[in-house]
Parts: structure tokens; sequence; C-alpha cells
């Protein structure tokens, strides 16, 4: 359940509860009007008719509205106003029984009521109604807020038809109440559209009905009136039927204890607790406080530990990310001193600053503090987190933050930091939540680069350098309208490609020679002149992504995936942590050979992807029969293990090695022989990740995904080759479980994004990962004991029924 505050968020940041309080909600009601349903009766095509609907509240059964009625424009030709009506109460001074009733006014008959509908806000459960509503009209009456309303808008059970039963799966899916597998939604939703064309003249289905949004919160909304709850409980009976009584202490502090608190908190203990040292029990608790991952919660003797010795930790710089999550912030005294001692506190490491800029703080000092942190770090650091950075500007208390300024502030030096801020700031300008934050960032970026003067003599002046960032939006927007015109040609996929060629040697051949370079949106450093015709192809499949060859300043050459219609913020953010893990396991001096090729989603549909000359392992085994089979044509070695070259052979290993711990952290699923790819120095490598966070389509997914083709390459389980890859993953997991709490950190500032194995439930998404990092058992099951044979749902089940057994390995268990 989630507590919340005032603005509806989540208030404590704990994560303990799941549901928000309606008397905590302090936004105003509001509700989209979307369009009428249905034959609007004693319908004349020579006469139109303006219509607009009114909205009026009602909060009790006296009939009489609270406060005045909302109105939409008016309408005279599809009837679909999509407006958003705002009233002036707000969700907190809401009771149980409220009412919003619906009338749709005919303005061209008279201004008489073409029909009207009432409907609760709250269900029979307390349930604040959430999403798509479908409202039957009754005609030619006006709604009525009285209770029972004699223009009810809920279609009684016995009325409802197989398309209202679909309506309302439909709605519940929408909300994310129904678990999304695309394949399978796919085929449902046509059968849905086939059902509704069927029955859509059938005279019980001809009703009209209006078609209304209520406001969708992060967590149900459950009904509370703020203070003494009046909702008495239905009276207990004899019989079985469950009884819901809604507590009105949930949530709140103990009294009784939270003086305790303050007392043990005095200042008055201030001059006392300076010299307090903690006992060798007291030690071992605050060490196994510090511990905890970032994303645990602490228990009320947690918190009351640290603070007591809170001058005692001013030394230990991984203590005050826990030592500022005690504090009660709501105390201005205690927030106070504990902004003081943060000042004093050993300065953390970038790495924890970034705990500080998620959404369980929300003090501008202690995101100040981070922020002023962040600024030691190197610009190459930096852009390994900046994907995180500009997600956590969602959860600032302002639009001109510390974390906005400092972000514009660094790509003012480096224009790849301003290409890769400026993209993503642009693509979540369609965040129908956060648009008015990220426009503001977007236009600080522009004003501040802009003013930006020439260095020196050689230097462009920032005016030219904005401009070079925008050509970037212009190409893509070129790229797109290709891409339309492409997909209105029939035939085959040569066909398509001769379109391409064409367009780009003849109606478009500006974009064969560009009028000024262009900065790569893939890798800003790098000039691009132009396309080459002959050397831009498009792939074979259903988005037809286009496979273009650009010219470089330099003389050479570069390739680029572009694809419209897909979502590729999640694949950027799997590539991002590729290259992020990469890094950390070269920084220990172990080269998995990894192949973190660029990915940079250009909107919510499209984007671009770094090409890189490979084989799927589908194709390399249907042609050559094995891996080791093709790696000998390009790596043939007779004396070598195989016959191929000893280097070769390491490499692969080293790959497989990196990609299987790094699949199973993230949590990759529907792996398969397609989008496992194998280029020709020996590195494999994963590709299209629609999947991530333990989200599977195949059932029994194995956690590890490591395929029996890629075991037979290294010479079987019980090779001594397979014995090195076992060694590698061992090696690779635990240099990552090092870094756990950057891993969890960038995770938890990814919470509020859009991306779907995210979005679709935060905590689910982090707790995958923390799972995956804190609980090896999988893991090491899967490599000592298996040995490369889990793609087999069958061998998976009896896995996890054997899972039991992995003590037994307690050799193999040690080396890891």
């Amino acid at each position: 359940m989630s507590n919340s505050n005032g603005n509806g968020n989540e208030g404590n940041g704990n994560g303990n509860w799941r549901v928000f309080i309606s008397s905590d909600i302090n936004h105003p009601v509001s509700i989209r009007i979307d369009r009428l349903h249905g034959l609007l009766p004693d319908s004349d095509s020579d006469k139109t008719k303006e219509l607009f609907v009114q909205c009026s509240l009602f909060i009790d059964a006296s009939g009489a509205p609270f406060g005045l009625p909302a109105s939409t424009t008016l309408d005279s030709s599809a009837y679909a106003w999509n407006q958003t009506l705002t009233f002036t109460t707000k969700y907190r001074d809401l009771t149980s029984r409220a009412q919003l009733a619906f009338t749709v006014w005919d303005v061209s008959n008279s201004h008489t009521p073409l029909g009207g509908a009432t409907v609760f806000l709250f269900n029979n459960k307390n349930q604040l109604k959430a999403g798509r509503q479908k409202l039957r009209l009754w005609l030619h009456r006006q709604a009525d807020g009285r209770i029972p309303t004699s223009t009810p808008g809920k279609v009684p059970k016995h009325e409802r038809g197989e398309v209202e039963r679909l309506e309302r799966l439909v709605n519940k899916y929408e909300r994310g109440h129904i678990h999304r597998i695309d394949w399978l939604d796919r085929l449902a939703f046509n059968a849905i559209d086939q059902i509704k064309q069927n029955q859509a003249n059938l005279p019980q289905n001809s009703h009209l009905s209006l078609v209304v949004d209520f406001s969708s919160f992060e967590h149900p909304v459950v009904f509370q009136e703020f203070g003494a709850n009046y909702l008495a409980p239905s009276p207990v009976t004899s019989t079985n039927e469950i009884v819901t009584v809604w507590d009105p202490e949930v949530g709140r502090t103990n009294p009784s204890e939270h003086k305790q608190l303050k007392l043990a908190r005095s200042l008055n203990r201030g001059i006392v607790d300076r010299d307090l040292k903690p006992s060798i029990n007291e030690r071992k608790s605050i060490q196994r406080i510090l511990k905890y991952p970032p994303t645990r919660t602490l228990s009320g003797d947690d918190r009351q530990l640290l603070w007591k010795f809170r001058f005692s930790l001013m030394s230990e710089k991984k203590a005050l990310t826990k030592f500022l999550r005690c504090v009660e912030w709501s105390d201005v005294q205690e927030a106070k001193q504990a902004v003081e001692l943060m000042g004093r506190w050993e300065t953390i490491d970038v790495t924890d600053a970034l705990e500080l800029l998620s959404p369980l703080f929300e003090s501008e000092e202690v995101r100040a503090y981070a922020v002023s942190v962040l600024e030691r770090a190197d610009d190459e650091e930096l852009q390994c987190y900046l994907l995180q950075l500009v997600q956590a500007l969602r959860f600032e208390r302002s639009d001109k933050s510390h974390l906005a300024l400092f972000l514009i502030q660094r790509s003012l030096s480096n224009i790849e930091i301003a290409s890769f801020l400026r993209w993503y700031v642009l693509v979540e300008l369609h965040d129908p939540v956060y648009a008015k934050r990220f426009y503001c960032t977007y236009e600080m970026l522009e004003d501040s680069m802009i003013k930006l003067e020439a260095v020196g003599s050689a230097e462009e002046d920032g005016f030219k350098m904005w401009q070079s960032l925008v050509r970037q939006t212009e190409l893509t927007a070129q790229l797109c309208s290709i891409m339309k015109d492409i997909k209105k040609v029939s035939g085959g996929t040569q066909k398509k490609i001769d379109k391409l060629r064409q367009l780009l040697s003849g109606l478009l051949s500006e974009l064969t020679y560009f009028d000024e370079p262009i900065r790569s949106p893939l890798a800003p450093s790098t000039l691009i002149t132009g396309i080459v015709p002959q050397e831009s192809s498009i792939f074979k499949s259903a988005l037809h992504p286009l496979k273009l060859t650009f010219r470089t300043e330099n003389g050479g050459t570069c390739k680029v995936i572009f694809k419209k219609g897909d979502d590729l913020r999640q694949d950027q953010l799997v590539i991002q942590m590729v290259s992020l893990m990469d890094r950390l396991l070269k920084l220990e001096n172990l080269d998995l050979h990894l192949t973190p090729y660029r990915v940079l989603a250009t909107g919510q549909d499209e984007g671009m992807l770094e090409f890189i000359p490979s084989s799927s392992l589908a194709q390399i085994l249907s042609e050559n029969r094995s891996i080791v089979a093709y790696l000998q044509k390009f790596h043939p070695d007779e004396e070598g293990p195989f016959s191929i070259t000893a280097q070769c052979l390491e490499t692969f290993i080293k790959s497989c090695a990196g990609y299987s711990v790094i699949t199973y952290i993230l949590g990759v699923g529907d792996r398969h022989l397609d989008n496992l790819l194998l280029r020709d120095d020996g590195r494999l490598f994963h590709v299209d990740f629609a999947y991530i966070l333990g989200q599977d389509p195949k059932p029994f997914p194995p956690p590890m995904k490591l395929c029996k083709e890629m075991v037979e390459a290294m010479g079987g389980a019980e090779s001594q080759y397979y014995t090195r890859f076992k060694s590698y993953c061992c090696e690779a997991y635990n240099i990552l479980r090092k870094s756990s709490n950057l891993i969890l950190n960038l995770f938890h500032l990814m919470a509020g994004s859009n991306i779907p194995n995210i979005a679709s439930d935060p905590e689910k998404s982090i707790l995958k990962v923390l799972n995956s990092l804190f609980n090896p058992l999988f893991l090491i099951y899967f490599l000592f004991i298996f040995g490369g044979k889990t793609q087999d749902p069958v061998d998976i089940k009896k896995g996890y029924r054997r899972i039991a057994y992995v003590n037994n390995y307690t050799s193999e268990v040690a080396a890891c």
C-alpha cells in the first residue's frame, strides 16, 4: 500500500502501502468527456444537432449540486469532445456517496436534454472508479443526483450483453489489472473488434451511451473521510457474508509512539548524543543496516539506532544515505539539524548520490547536496547515468531545479552530453503528467546553448551548435516520411528496397549529400555528410526498418538501423545497462568482449540503432550445422581447439559468460536463436529486448539464458572450456554484485518512466533486479548442474523441485 501526501503522490516513500487514501489527495476532481456512442434518437440526416455535455457533482442524498457545474463546448459533427472538466471540489472533500450527473443538452432543439446519466465516484468496495466508463443515457431526461437516482448510468447486470462485458475487461486491461502478453493481446483485440462489428446493429446494442474517462492514479484510491470515519460498518449477521470495514487509523502514526520518538530525539539530547559511542553489539547492528540495499525499508528500531549514534557515524560516508532516511522531515527542527549534519558529513560517492535523487527524498537541501556530489563525476561517468538523471527530473520540487540546471551546465561544455540530453528530454514531451517540466528543461537548454559564445576561432558558437542538433530532428523526420512512402509500395522486400534507393537518388537527393554536415544522433562527435543510396537497404520484417549507410566527414562510413513503429526506450535502457556493466567489469580488468551497440529512441515509436555486422544463431546453424563450423571459416587453426584459433574460442566463451550473467540480472526474456547474434571474431551478443525484468511470453522461462548450442561449441558441459566459462560467469557476477547499489539506484530512478516493463509495476521490477543480485541460487544451479539444458521447460520444472539439493555442490558454490 502507498501512503499519499497532499499532492496525491507517495508520501513517506517507504513503499509499505499499495493504496492511496482519498482524504490525502489534494487534487481537484476531474473527468474527461470522450464521446457519444450509439445512434441518436429521431435522427434526421437533414438536421444537424448541436450538443454539449454538462456535468454536476453531488456529495449527499439531498439532490442539491455541490458547487457549480462544468460544461464542454458545442459539437455538431462527430460528438467527440475529448475535453477534461475540472471542478473546484477536491478528492479529499468527497463523501462515499458522491455522484456525477451528466446531461447531454441539444441547443438546436430549444435547449432540451438529449439524455442524462448519473454514476457514483466510489464503487461498492469504497474504491474510486478509474479508467474508461460507458454510461447509458436516459433519453430526453436530465440527470439527477438523488439517491437512489432516476437516471442510473450503470447498466444492470441482467441487461449487459457480450459487448459490454468485453468493454469492462478492456477497461481493466488499460488500467494494468490484466497481465499483458503482446501476441495474445493482439489476437484478443482482433476478436473483440469482430464481435463488436457483428453485434453493432443488434437492437440491444443500439442504446445511446456517453463514454467518459475517470482519473487514474498510480495506486487504487480508497475512500476515507478526513478526521473521524463516519462510515459505520454493516452489521455482522450469522451468515458467512464477508463484511468490509475501513479502519480510520490505517496508515496513521501511533500518537504514543510518536511522542516517545519526539522525546528521544529532542534537541536537548543533542549535547549528550555527541559523545555517545556504540557498543560492540550496536556497532554490529549498524554495520548490518549499512549493508542493506537502497530499496530496503528501515524499521523503527533501525532508524532510532542510526539517529542515536549520528555524530559517531559522520566519518563513515556510506552511512549518510541511511541516516537521511531515518530523519522525520516533517519536523522542522529535526530537518534543520539533519541538513547541518549533512554538510559536515564525510563526502559520499557519486553512486550513493544517485540514491538521494530518488523519489524517497523530497527535501530540496538533500537533492541539492546530491547534485553537488555529481559535479565531481567526469563526462564519461556522467553519460553512464544521464538517462536516469533525466528521469529523476520527475521527482524534483520545481521545474528549474538544481538537477536541471546542473545537466544543462555540463552539456554546454560537451556536445555529446548536450545531444543526448536534448533527445532524452524531447522524447518525454509526450508524457501527459510531466510534459510541462520536460518542456521547461528543453527551453532552458536551448536558451543556454544559443547564448553560448565561441571560445576560439575554430570553435562553433552556441547558435550553430544548437542548429546542428536541431538538424538531427529534421533528418529523423525525413526518414519517417520515407518509411511512410515505402509502406505504400506493394510487393516484396526487393521492390521496397528499389523504392528506397529511387527516393534517395531522386526526390530526396538532398539526403545523399547534406548541405552541411550533421552530427550523428547515435555518436554526436561523428559528423555525417550524406546517405549512400546503393549501400542502403530494408530488413525483411513487419516494420520494414531501414539499414542506412552514412558517409562521414573523415571519408569513412557508418551504418545505422532506423525503425518506425516500435518503442525503443526499453532497448535503450537495456543497452545502457550492458554498457555500464561492461565498464564496471573492465575497471576490474575483466574484458568479456561485450557488444554494447548504440541505441537511441528519437520518439515514442521510432529510433536508431547501430548496425553491427553479424549473423543470428538460427541462420548460422541452418547453414553450418554448428557454431564451431561457422567460426572455422573465419579463424581456422588445425592446432587450435576444435580447429579454430584459441583467441577466437576465448572471445566466444567470454562473451557467452558476460551476456549470460547480464541477462540473468536484468531478467531478459523471450530468448531464441533469432535474437542471439554472433560476429565473425567470435563475439556473441543479444538483441531485441521487448521482455525484461522477468517478463516472458514463454511458460517456465529459464532464469539463465544459455542454450545447448552454445555449450556444445565449448565442447560440452564436461569440457575444460565450459569450466572456464563457469569461472568467468562467477567472476563477472561477483564484480557486478559489488556495484549492486549503483544498479538498484539507477533502476529506482527509472520507476516513473514510461518504459512498458517498468511502468506496469515499478516496485516489482526493482524487486526482480534486487533478487537477481542478492540471490545467486538459480545462477549457480543452472551453471553447475544443468550445463546448458535450460531451454527445456520439462528440465526447468525438475530444476525447481531439485533446487534444495544445490547445497550438496559445496565445492562449486564455494568457488563462486
